[in-house]
C-alpha cells in the first residue's frame, strides 16, 4: 500500500482534501487571471492585437469581425495561400477581389493593405499602356492605404511608410515611363484645393469664403491631410512645392512618425518613416520648384529649390543621429549631397552661399575635397563628371545654371564669356539627348534647349524675383527685347546705364 493511500485512510486527510484542492484551484485562478489582465495590457500597447470595435465600419466589415469571430483567421490564413498561388501565376486582377475579402476579414492586418495597394499600383497599372488607364489603378493603391488601411490601422508605421513611398518613388521617382503624367495630374488635384504651390496657412485655418471653405474641406475629406500637420512640415522642411509628390512623401513619413512614435514594438520600423523625409528632401532639393513657360497654359517643368538646402543638410544630420549604426553609410550619403549644393548654389550665381557651404564641406569631411583646390577648380572639375550624367533633374540643373550664367554675362558686357556658357550647355544638351537614345526620351528626355532658355530669360527679367531693373534693362538692350510696360501702360526705355559692373553675386534679388 502506497503513502498516499495510507494517509488517504486519515479521517483528517478526507475531511480536508476537497477544500484544499478547490482552494489551490482558486490560488490558480487568481493567478491566471491578473496575469491574463496584465498580457492584454502588453499585447495591446505593442499593437499585437485589436480588441476594440470597428467605429463606422461598413455592415459586411461589421458583420464578419462579429458574425465569423475566430473563425476569421482560419478564414483570412486559407485566402492568403490562394492569393500567393494567383500572384505566381500573374493574375493580379483576380487577386484584387481576393485581397478585398482578406481586408474585411483581417482589417487590422497591415500587410494585406500594403500587399493590395503595392498589386494595384505597380502590377495592374503597368498593364496598360495609355497612361490615362495607369493612374486610377496608381491613384486606387494610394485611397486604399490612406482612405482605409489607415482608418482601421492609425497607428501602424508600415501603412505610413507605404504611403509615403508611393509618393516618393511611384509619383515621385521616374522608372514609371508614365511618371510625367501621373506628376501633372497630382498638381492638377492639388491646384484646385491649395490655388498655387504655397499653401495659404491663415485660410487653411480660418476660410472666410465659400469657396475656401470648400477647398478646406475637400483637403480634410477627400485627400485627409491637416492643414496644422501641413504648416509644422513646411515649417520645419520648407518652403515646399505643395504640389509635388515628394512633399507629400514627406508629409505622411512626419505624420506617421507622430503617431506611432510610442509603440514599443514598432519603434524598427520608423527607420523606413525617417529615410522617407531626407530622401525626399534630396529629392525637393534637385528638383523642388515648378516653373510654367506660359503662365497661360498648365504644362510645367521642373526647377531646383535651393532655399531648403539648410533643412536638407539637417535632414541628414539627424537621421546620422537617429541612426548610429548606419552613421558612415548616411554620412557618405551626406557629404556627396554637400557637393552637389555647392556646384548648384555656384552654377546659379550664389557665389557667398556656395562659398559657406563649400568651407562647410570641408570642415565636416576633410578628405572629400583636395586641400589647396579652390571653389571655381572644384566646380570645373564637378561640370566634367556631371556632363555624363543621365539623370534628367540634375543635367536640366547644370543646364539651367549655366544658362543664368549666360544671360549674367551678357548683361554686364562680358559677352564672350556669356557665349563659352551658351555654348556648353548647347554641348551638354546635346550629349545627354544623343546618351539616353529615343526609347528613353518619352521618360527621362529633357525639353528643347530653346525652350529652357526661353525659361531662364523669362525667370531672370520677372520685375520681382528676377535680376535688379538696372541688370534687367542692360540684358533687355543687348537681347533687343521691348521696355516692360510702365506703371501708366506704355513702354518706356531703358534708362542710361553707368560702367557694368562685375559683381554678379549681388545682381539676382533675394540671392545672397
Amino acid at each position: 500500500m502506497s503513502e498516499f493511500q495510507i494517509a488517504a485512510m486519515n479521517p483528517l486527510f478526507t475531511r480536508f482534501y476537497k477544500p484544499m484542492l478547490v482552494g489551490l484551484a482558486m490560488a490558480l485562478l487568481s493567478s491566471v487571471f491578473f496575469t491574463q489582465r496584465h498580457l492584454n495590457k502588453q499585447r495591446e500597447k505593442m499593437g499585437l492585437t485589436r480588441i476594440e470595435p470597428l467605429d463606422n465600419a461598413p455592415p459586411v466589415l461589421a458583420f464578419t469581425t462579429v458574425a465569423l469571430g475566430g473563425f476569421r483567421g482560419l478564414i483570412a490564413n486559407a485566402l492568403w495561400v490562394r492569393l500567393g498561388d494567383l500572384q505566381e501565376q500573374d493574375k493580379y486582377f483576380e487577386m484584387v477581389q481576393l485581397a478585398d475579402w482578406i481586408t474585411k476579414l483581417q482589417p487590422h492586418f497591415a500587410t494585406v493593405w500594403v500587399h493590395l495597394a503595392w498589386n494595384m499600383s505597380y502590377n495592374i497599372s503597368i498593364k496598360f499602356n495609355d497612361p490615362r488607364d495607369r493612374w486610377p489603378w496608381v491613384l486606387r493603391g494610394i485611397e486604399l492605404l490612406r482612405d482605409e488601411g489607415l482608418r482601421f490601422n492609425p497607428n501602424e508605421p508600415l501603412l505610413y511608410r507605404e504611403l509615403a513611398w508611393h509618393f516618393q518613388h511611384k509619383l515621385g521617382a521616374n522608372l514609371d515611363d508614365a511618371h510625367n503624367y501621373y506628376k501633372y495630374v497630382w498638381a492638377e488635384e492639388m491646384t484646385q484645393v491649395l490655388v498655387n504651390g504655397r499653401p495659404n496657412f491663415a485660410e487653411l485655418f480660418n476660410p472666410q469664403s465659400e469657396d475656401a471653405k470648400r477647398r478646406v474641406r475637400l483637403l480634410r475629406e477627400k485627400y485627409k491631410m491637416d492643414p496644422q500637420w501641413m504648416k509644422e512640415v513646411d515649417d520645419r522642411y520648407g518652403p515646399l512645392e505643395w504640389r509635388l509628390p515628394e512633399t507629400h512623401a514627406i508629409y505622411w513619413a512626419v505624420v506617421g512618425l507622430e503617431k506611432t512614435k510610442t509603440i514599443e514594438l514598432k519603434k524598427d520600423d520608423l527607420i523606413t518613416l525617417r529615410r522617407v523625409i531626407f530622401q525626399s528632401m534630396q529629392l525637393a532639393f534637385h528638383r523642388g520648384r515648378l516653373i510654367f513657360p506660359n503662365k497661360a497654359e498648365k504644362e510645367f517643368t521642373y526647377a531646383p529649390n535651393l532655399e531648403i538646402l539648410r533643412q536638407t543638410s539637417k535632414a541628414y544630420e539627424e537621421m546620422m543621429d537617429q541612426e548610429p549604426d548606419k552613421r558612415e553609410h548616411l554620412s557618405t550619403a551626406h557629404r556627396n549631397f554637400l557637393k552637389t549644393a555647392v556646384y548648384f548654389l555656384y552654377t546659379y550665381n550664389r557665389i557667398s552661399q556656395a562659398n559657406e557651404w563649400f568651407k562647410y564641406l570641408r570642415e565636416k569631411y576633410p578628405r572629400s575635397i583636395p586641400e589647396n583646390q579652390t571653389l571655381d577648380e572644384y566646380a570645373l572639375e564637378r561640370v566634367t563628371e556631371d556632363v555624363g550624367e543621365t539623370s534628367p533633374d540634375r543635367v536640366k540643373a547644370i543646364l539651367e545654371g549655366l544658362l543664368t550664367s549666360a544671360y549674367v554675362n551678357l548683361a554686364i558686357g562680358e559677352e564672350d564669356l556669356a557665349v563659352s556658357y551658351e555654348r556648353f550647355a548647347q554641348r551638354i544638351w546635346i550629349r545627354y539627348e544623343n546618351e539616353i537614345g529615343a526609347m528613353s526620351e518619352k521618360r527621362v528626355g529633357l525639353p528643347p534647349l530653346e525652350r529652357i532658355k526661353r525659361e531662364i530669360r523669362d525667370r531672370l527679367l520677372d520685375p520681382e524675383n528676377g535680376l535688379e531693373t538696372q541688370l534687367a534693362n542692360q540684358l533687355r538692350t543687348k537681347l533687343n527685347l521691348p521696355a516692360p510696360p510702365s506703371a501708366d501702360g506704355t513702354n518706356r526705355p531703358p534708362a542710361a546705364m553707368p560702367s557694368p559692373t562685375n559683381s554678379v553675386p549681388s545682381a539676382i534679388k533675394s540671392k545672397p
